[in-house]
C-alpha cells in the first residue's frame, strides 16, 4: 500500500435552507435536512494540523434562472486569520467548476466578522446544532448582512430571483504555512500536488469539510448528494457534488420527473464516454478491468490503476448512430473497484431545422437584431493517469549461522502523469463567388455567402483526444435561433478540421451557400457559429465564434428595367 490513513468516522450536513421572504429575528425560515456521525479529527503531524472552529463559509449571490454568479464572493468567519495567510481569492464552487483556474495568493486575505457568531460548521464530534446553522443562514439578521456586504438591495435579493450559494471554508497549517480553502479550492489543490494534500489533510480536506455542507435535493445544476458520508470522497466527487449548501427565497415547485442524461452526443459523431472507478487499490497485483456495453458492442479498458483512497477515470471511444435516439450503457468492473452502474445519452441530429428558401417579396418590416449569443466555450482541458512502479525493499531472512536469504517486502508505489488538450478554432464568412456586385466584405442582401471554419486540436495524449467534428451556424435574421445550419466535414484528420456549409438544395449552381433574405437592412450581418464535439476524457471541447459582413443595398438594385424596343 502506498499510503497508511487511520479511518475516522466523519460528520455531514445535508443542507439545502429553503427561506421565504418574511423573516423573523432568530427565528428559522425554512427547514432542511440531516445526517451526521461524529469522530477524531485525528493528531497533528509535521505536515500539517487544524484546530476545531478554524473556519467559515463564502458566500456568493446566484441568480436562479441561469445559475449565474452576480456579486464578488465573500468570506464570513469568527476568526481572524494570519496576515500571512495563503489562499486563491474570491471564486465560488460554480466559477470553478465554470473553468476559473487556481491563483495562489500570500496575504491580503479579506473576511467579514459577523456581530453575531455563525455556529459551528465543520463538526469532528457529531455535535453540532443543523437547526442553529439554518436559523442563522435564514435569519434577517444573516440575509441583510449578505445584501450589505455585496451591494445588493434587500428586497430584491429576497424577490425570489436569486438564491445564496454557500461553501464552507477551512483554515489550516499545511507543509508549514497557515493556508484557506473551500472544498473545492482543497480539491483542486490536491491534484496539483500529486495527492498529498489528501494524504496528510485527507480528514479534513477530504471528509469533514466536503461532507459539512451538501444538497439533498438538485439546485443550482449541482446533484443531490447519494455518496458515503462517512468515507473520504474523491476530488472530483469534491468538486461535482459536495462543501456546498443554498438558500432560496420562495417555494419551489415540485418538477416533473425527466430523465437525466450524463452525455449529450451528435448523431455520427466520435464520442469519448469515461467513468470514475475507485474503490480499494488497482495495481499490477491487483488489477481493475472496466466493460462498456454499447449497443450491443463490448469495449474492454483494462489495467485501469490507480492507489488507495483514489480514483481513475475509464474511458472508451466509439462512434454514435446517424439516427437521434437514447442510448443507455451499462458498465460493468472486475477487480478490487467499482464505478457508475449505468451511462444515459441522448443522440442528437443537428441537420433538421436548416433556414427556408428565402423569395424575393419576403418582408419582415418589424425586425430588430439581436445580440450574438454567449454559448459554451472549453478550449482546454486536463486529465492525468495513475502509473503503478515497484519499491523495491530487501529483507534478510536467516535460516542459521550464515545462512539465509534476501526477499523483497516492497510494495507498489504511484506517480501521477498529467495530460492535457486545446482546441484553437477560426471562421470567416465571405460573399459567395457568384454574387457580381460585392466588394470585399461588402455586398447586397439578398446575394449568398459562403463560410469556412477551421480548427486545430493540440494533446499530449492523441489516443485520448477526438478531433473537432461539428459547428453549427445561426444567422441574425432568425435572432440566432429557429433555423440553423450544421456545417460539412470538408477535411478532417487527427489534429485538424475544416468545415463549411452543405450544398444549398435552393442554389441554381449547386453552391455551399447560405441566402441572406432581401430584407435584410443596412448594416452589420453577423454569423454565430458554434464549434463543437472534440471530446476528451474530461468532456468537450468547443469554442463560440462570429464573423460579420457588412449589408449596402439590396439585390433589386443590380435589376435595371427599361422599355421594349
Amino acid at each position: 500500500m502506498k499510503r497508511i490513513i487511520s479511518v475516522l468516522l466523519s460528520f455531514a450536513i445535508m443542507l439545502t435552507a429553503l427561506c421565504v421572504p418574511a423573516f423573523a429575528e432568530g427565528g428559522t425560515g425554512g427547514s432542511g435536512n440531516i445526517d451526521g456521525g461524529g469522530g477524531s479529527m485525528g493528531n497533528a503531524t509535521s505536515h500539517g494540523s487544524w484546530n476545531p472552529g478554524n473556519e467559515g463559509v463564502r458566500i456568493t449571490v446566484v441568480r436562479a434562472s441561469d445559475h449565474a454568479v452576480v456579486t464578488t464572493p465573500f468570506d464570513l468567519t469568527n476568526k481572524q486569520p494570519a496576515a500571512g495567510i495563503y489562499h486563491f481569492g474570491k471564486v465560488s464552487k460554480i466559477q470553478y467548476n465554470g473553468g476559473a483556474a487556481l491563483s495562489p495568493v500570500q496575504g491580503g486575505y479579506s473576511y467579514k466578522n459577523p456581530a453575531q457568531p455563525i455556529p459551528r460548521i465543520i463538526s469532528t464530534n457529531g455535535n453540532n446544532n443543523i437547526e442553529a446553522i439554518k436559523r442563522y443562514f435564514c435569519s434577517e439578521y444573516a440575509v441583510k448582512l449578505i445584501a450589505e456586504q455585496t451591494g445588493m438591495d434587500y428586497e430584491t435579493l429576497i424577490g425570489g430571483e436569486y438564491k445564496i450559494l454557500l461553501e464552507p471554508i477551512a483554515y489550516y497549517k499545511y507543509e508549514g504555512v497557515m493556508i484557506a480553502t473551500t472544498a473545492t479550492e482543497a480539491a483542486m489543490y490536491d491534484e496539483v500536488v500529486s495527492g498529498h494534500l489528501r494524504t496528510w489533510m485527507g480528514s479534513l480536506t477530504h471528509k469533514n469539510l466536503p461532507l459539512s455542507m451538501f444538497l439533498e435535493t438538485a439546485d443550482l445544476g449541482y446533484p443531490a448528494w447519494s455518496g458515503s458520508t462517512t468515507q473520504h470522497a474523491t476530488n472530483s466527487a469534491i468538486k461535482s457534488s459536495l462543501g456546498l449548501g443554498i438558500v432560496r427565497f420562495e417555494e419551489q415547485p415540485e418538477e416533473p420527473t425527466i430523465t437525466t442524461y450524463d452525455y449529450e452526443y451528435r448523431t455520427n459523431t466520435e464520442v469519448i464516454t469515461a467513468v470514475e472507478v475507485s474503490g480499494g487499490q488497482s495495481d499490477p497485483d491487483n488489477p481493475v478491468t472496466v466493460r462498456f456495453n454499447i449497443l450491443g458492442t463490448t469495449y474492454t479498458v483494462s489495467n485501469v490503476y490507480y492507489p488507495d483512497g483514489d480514483s481513475q477515470l475509464a474511458w472508451v471511444r466509439w462512434t454514435t448512430p446517424d439516427t437521434p435516439q437514447d442510448v443507455t450503457i451499462t458498465v460493468s468492473v472486475s477487480g478490487p473497484g467499482s464505478a457508475q452502474g449505468t451511462i444515459q445519452c441522448k443522440i442528437v441530429d443537428l441537420d433538421e431545422n436548416p433556414p427556408p428558401n428565402p423569395v424575393a417579396d419576403d418582408r419582415n418590416d418589424s425586425f430588430s437584431p439581436s445580440a450574438v449569443p454567449s454559448r459554451a466555450e472549453k478550449t482546454s482541458a486536463q486529465w492525468s493517469i495513475w502509473r503503478p512502479w515497484w519499491y523495491a525493499y530487501w529483507v534478510w531472512h536467516s535460516t542459521g549461522k550464515d545462512s539465509g536469504y534476501w526477499c523483497d517486502h516492497g510494495w507498489w508505489e504511484f506517480d501521477l502523469d498529467r495530460y492535457s488538450a486545446s482546441l484553437s478554432a477560426s471562421m470567416t464568412i465571405t460573399p459567395d463567388t457568384m454574387n457580381p456586385t460585392a466588394s470585399g466584405t461588402t455586398m447586397k442582401s439578398g446575394y449568398g455567402i459562403n463560410e469556412v471554419v477551421t480548427a486545430r486540436v493540440s494533446s499530449s495524449q492523441r489516443s485520448a483526444t477526438t478531433a473537432l467534428q461539428n459547428a453549427v451556424s445561426y444567422f441574425p435574421e432568425f435572432n440566432y435561433d429557429s433555423f440553423w445550419r450544421l456545417l460539412d466535414r470538408v477535411s478532417i484528420s487527427s489534429s485538424s478540421s475544416r468545415l463549411e456549409f452543405q450544398t444549398n438544395e435552393y442554389s441554381t449552381y449547386n453552391r455551399r451557400t447560405h441566402f441572406t433574405p432581401i430584407w435584410y437592412p443596412d448594416g452589420a450581418y453577423t454569423v454565430n457559429t458554434w464549434v463543437i464535439d472534440c471530446w476528451t476524457p474530461v468532456g468537450m471541447l468547443s469554442v463560440n465564434l462570429s464573423d460579420t459582413l457588412t449589408i449596402s443595398g439590396n439585390l433589386w438594385d443590380d435589376w435595371h428595367i427599361a422599355p421594349m424596343r
